[in-house]
């Protein structure tokens, strides 16, 4: 995801775990926030509580990106702690861009570079539009 938001133009800060994420946010301000659920150290829906009781980071929209399903209590969690959307896995290219413009949409690249993950010389994998 951090790669797709960087050909997109955005400046990322990533956190492998709850805590570092806290962190990150009191220290840069970002202006979306994507959170797993299932991080390491502190849960998603622990560390989406926390930026929401605190002043400084409560305005930030947090999007939850999770392979839970719709329903599950970790959602159901996550939604009344005050995450701002949910995305599910897998996501498409196209649904990450509009979720994003809808928080950030004057940061867009009118055109972004196609990502393209190779395996050797082949394409394995294309996230163009």
């Amino acid at each position: 995801m951090a790669l797709i938001l960087r050909r997109l133009g955005y400046d990322v800060a990533e956190a492998a775990m709850g805590l570092e994420a806290l962190d990150q946010a009191h220290a840069a301000r970002p202006d979306l926030i994507f959170m797993d659920l299932s991080v390491p150290t502190t849960t998603g829906v622990e560390a989406i509580a926390r930026f929401k009781a605190d002043p400084s980071t409560r305005d930030i929209p947090v999007i939850v990106n999770t392979a839970f399903h719709n329903g599950s209590a970790f959602v159901a969690r996550a939604i009344a702690v005050g995450a701002a959307e949910i995305l599910y896995k897998p996501m498409s290219f196209k649904g990450l861009q509009e979720v994003v413009q809808r928080y950030l949409p004057l940061a867009i690249k009118d055109d972004p570079q196609p990502l393209r993950f190779t395996d050797g010389s082949k394409v394995v994998g294309d996230l163009s539009r």
